[in-house]
């Protein structure tokens, strides 16, 4: 049985542990917090180092893209140094390969996203997923300066969004990672910002995280495209008018693990060096093993209209 861990700079509240088979084979697939603690997170990858077959990245990127650039996080950079032989993965491949393939999907099956207002609440975090819903016609409103920098300013194309990446960027990626992103016990906390874009919005999409510390109190008739959500995230949308939940991953024993996760449940099965895996690996693999979305109607009436 192979074990797949997630050491995550997250809430230890969020832990979860599950099995699961896959093309025949069966998997342990476990996150594991650490409360914002940087050390920890490095000295738990360290002990388990060699004795687990992947680690997931949790709770901070490596990398964050813009156009055709990759940008690699500082703080990132000392975790991914810990695991000298187990691989190590932070989910950008599945954002980039998985997420296309997501939004496709919904465009194609689900709801028509051509005109929809979609608030992306961090683009450079999930490029694939912002790229493809700018592809099939969504009006976007981009919040990384928002909701990342605390800049009060939306960004409403991509090309705006590009010239602002290529200033601040390199900046951005030397910071302390717990000015970007909330880590720790700060992931439980919620400070409602921006509400305007939230309430124009028909469709809120990107880290749940983000989402989660930012939205405002009600969120009637919206759509959610996001990732990893609890049971308890599922019960608070719910109570806060939700419509629709749509989670990119899917699901292991009630809950949706992180890309990161299922990026190192891949790299196990394909079984190849990280440094040499090609987006069409991934996406030979998640043909192969048949991910759909998950999609909860969290309206009642629409629980009823779609059975």
């Amino acid at each position: 049985m192979k074990r797949i861990v997630s050491v995550s700079l997250g809430s230890s509240s969020r832990n979860h542990r599950a099995e699961a088979e896959l093309l025949g084979e069966k998997f342990v697939v476990e996150r594991i917090g650490t409360d914002g603690d940087l050390e920890k997170v490095i000295e738990l990858i360290k002990e388990m180092d060699g004795k687990v077959d992947a680690f997931g990245m949790g709770g901070i990127d490596l990398y964050v893209y813009a156009d055709d650039k990759r940008y690699e996080i500082k703080d990132a950079v000392k975790i991914k140094e810990a695991a000298k032989t187990t691989p190590i993965v932070d989910g950008s491949g599945l954002k980039n390969t998985l997420e296309r393939k997501v939004i496709k999907h919904i465009n194609d099956s689900v709801i028509n996203l051509k005109g929809k207002k979609v608030l992306m609440v961090s683009a450079a975090d999930r490029f694939g997923m912002a790229q493809t819903l700018n592809e099939v016609g969504a009006e976007l409103i981009i919040g990384d300066l928002m909701f990342t920098l605390d800049i009060p300013i939306p960004l409403k194309s991509f090309k705006t969004f590009y010239a602002a990446a290529k200033i601040l960027m390199p900046i951005v990626v030397r910071m302390p990672f717990e000015m970007l992103y909330p880590t720790g016990k700060k992931q439980d906390e919620r400070t409602p910002k921006h509400e305007k874009y939230f309430n124009e919005a028909e469709i809120i999409a990107g880290d749940y995280l983000f989402i989660k510390k930012y939205m405002p109190e009600r969120l009637d008739g919206k759509i959610i495209i996001t990732n990893t959500v609890t049971s308890r995230d599922i019960d608070e949308l719910k109570s806060m008018g939700v419509r629709m939940l749509i989670t990119t991953t899917p699901e292991f024993e009630g809950r949706s693990f992180g890309t990161n996760v299922m990026e190192a449940l891949l790299v196990s099965i394909i079984n190849k060096k990280v440094e040499d895996i090609i987006p069409q690996d991934y996406e030979n693999m998640l043909d192969k093993l048949e991910f759909k979305p998950r999609i909860l109607y969290l309206d009642e009436k629409e629980l009823v209209a779609n059975e």
